[in-house]
C-alpha cells in the first residue's frame, strides 16, 4: 500500500496524480513557475481541488501561461475573462495575473529569468524539511515573509505569505512531504 500525504489521501485522481507526479517536484521552467505562481494566488480563500479542477480553463485563458503574451494582455481581454466559469471570476485575481507577467519580466531582466529570481529566495537549492505529521507543516515561515516582501515590492500581487509558502511547496523549493509519504526520499 503506498503512503501519502494526508491531504492526498484519498483524494480525487486528479489530486493524487497533483501530489505523486507534481507536488514538491523542483520546476525549473519559468512558464511552469509562472503558471503555479497563477494558481496559488486564485487558490486564495478557496480549495486547491477547485483550482486544479480549473487548470486547463486558466492555461486556454492565460495562452498557455505565456509570460510576455499575458504581460500584453488588454483590459478588454480580462474583462472577457470576468464572463468566463471556467476560471475563478475575481476582477482583482484576474488583472493581478497580467500585473504579475509584467513584474516577472521585469524580474528576468534583471536576473536573468524567473527561475533565478525565484528560487534565489532558498539559494538555488530545495529545503529538505522532515514532517512526521501534517500539524507541524507550517502555512508560512520567515522565509515565505521574505519572498512575500520581495515579491510585493517588485510588482507581484497575490502573494502573501502563505501563497508564498503553498508556492515554493508546489514547486519543490521545499519538501514538505512527510518522511512517511513516498514522495519524501524522491
Amino acid at each position: 500500500m503506498t503512503t501519502r500525504c494526508a491531504w492526498a489521501e484519498g483524494s480525487d485522481a486528479a489530486m493524487l496524480a497533483y501530489h505523486d507526479k507534481e507536488w514538491g517536484v523542483p520546476h525549473h521552467d519559468d512558464t511552469a513557475l509562472f503558471e503555479l505562481l497563477t494558481l496559488e494566488g486564485a487558490q486564495a480563500g478557496l480549495s486547491w481541488r477547485n483550482i486544479l479542477a480549473r487548470r486547463d480553463a486558466y492555461r486556454e485563458a492565460y495562452h498557455g501561461f505565456d509570460i510576455a503574451r499575458v504581460a500584453r494582455m488588454r483590459d478588454p481581454a480580462l474583462e472577457k475573462l470576468l464572463t468566463s466559469s471556467g476560471i475563478i471570476r475575481n476582477r482583482l485575481k484576474v488583472y493581478s495575473v497580467r500585473d504579475n507577467a509584467r513584474a516577472a519580466l521585469a524580474a528576468s531582466e534583471q536576473h536573468g529569468s524567473l527561475d533565478a529570481y525565484l528560487w534565489s529566495f532558498v539559494n538555488g537549492k530545495p529545503l529538505r524539511n522532515r514532517w512526521t505529521d501534517a500539524k507541524q507543516v507550517p502555512a508560512k515561515t520567515d522565509l515565505s515573509d521574505r519572498m512575500s516582501k520581495a515579491l510585493t515590492k517588485a510588482g507581484f500581487r497575490f502573494v502573501g505569505s502563505t501563497i508564498c509558502y503553498a508556492f515554493m511547496q508546489a514547486t519543490g523549493m521545499v519538501n514538505d512531504h512527510l518522511v512517511t509519504c513516498f514522495r519524501h526520499h524522491r
